[in-house]
């Protein structure tokens, strides 16, 4: 995919300080309009020590931890079409978060990420991009799966959903499983059948699919449970931070089943808080009366994890002065 001179100087002079301005401007218009923001704020200064100040700091650098995490599963998935240092992996997962938060379910990540990519091997490094995406959602499915079992009588108890459709989204999400599973660990299936002769032309941008055998696959599917266990470290946190009263298993159950939710809304990331913070407080409601409370950390994980790393990609995209090339 090789950039013509006017979409070079587009991105290096026009796209960086755009995505940056509209970034700031969509996190105020998401935050002024929260509900009980005033009473919030109060809380926090009201209760702020230095306890809490470094659980906060604990969250943030959880936070760097876990897209480093990212950005290592990025490097070792797009190794067969281009070795990538670890510090230009990072850069391209910020500049992706940056893309990613304005479009529906966060597919404008691999275009952000293609910008670190040489010119070449940019669309053949998309395939590969998806596989590694993939590895996160079979995670996130099993592991919502599971807090779907645990919390099955809590939820069918509250008249959340009633037992025959607890049974059938139970069914649902195991066949979509089931149905990733055998597509991640079988992706020759895939190659052979884009390696017909009428599909050859297609062929050249999933071949890198080859070297993905059954270890690189394990390893990507294990640094996504290290990211999976991260995230729901730093829900419990912030759960702790702003006094909502949950144990680490009550936390950990309730995160996996509302990312298992979170995961299968469409959405636009930019404008998830809202439901992102409703799921959150159905499902801790469970456990704790603390709206407020579960409200505010569900911000706050928004904040960490979605909006500072944005911020970050977009200063990033603000600073290139040229298309990574070589």
């Amino acid at each position: 995919m090789k950039l013509t001179r006017n979409s070079k100087i587009f991105i290096n002079y026009f796209l960086g300080p755009m995505l940056f301005c509209w970034l700031f401007w969509s996190i105020y218009q998401q935050i002024a309009h929260q509900p009980g923001l005033k009473q919030a704020w109060q809380q926090i200064i009201r209760s702020w020590n230095v306890d809490k100040l470094l659980l906060l700091l604990a969250s943030l650098g959880l936070m760097l931890f876990n897209w480093g995490l990212e950005a290592y599963k990025w490097k070792l998935a797009v190794a067969p079409v281009q070795r990538i240092p670890f510090l230009q992996a990072l850069q391209a997962i910020f500049a992706g978060v940056s893309f990613s938060v304005t479009t529906p379910n966060r597919v404008g990540e691999y275009f952000g990420r293609l910008m670190y990519v040489k010119e070449g091997s940019r669309l053949r490094t998309i395939s590969v991009s998806i596989v590694g995406s993939i590895s996160q959602l079979i995670i996130t499915l099993l592991f919502g799966l599971a807090g779907l079992l645990v919390l099955r009588p809590l939820i069918i108890q509250e008249g959340m959903v009633n037992e025959t459709w607890m049974q059938v989204l139970i069914s649902g999400v195991s066949l979509v499983l089931i149905g990733f599973l055998l597509f991640y660990f079988r992706l020759r299936w895939i190659l052979h059948l884009l390696s017909r002769p009428g599909l050859k032309k297609l062929f050249y941008l999933i071949e890198a699919l080859e070297q993905l055998d059954t270890k690189i696959l394990l390893q990507m599917l294990l640094i996504s449970l290290f990211r999976f266990l991260v995230f729901g470290l730093q829900y419990y946190l912030f759960f702790y931070l702003f006094e909502v009263d949950l144990t680490l298993l009550q936390s950990f159950w309730t995160v996996n089943v509302s990312f298992l939710v979170m995961a299968v809304i469409p959405t636009i990331a930019i404008a998830e808080l809202a439901q992102r913070g409703k799921v959150v407080i159905t499902l801790a409601g469970l456990f704790s009366g603390n709206h407020l409370g579960i409200t505010l950390a569900t911000a706050a994980v928004w904040m960490v994890n979605l909006i500072f790393p944005a911020l970050i990609g977009s200063l990033l995209i603000l600073k290139k002065r040229k298309i990574v090339t070589a």
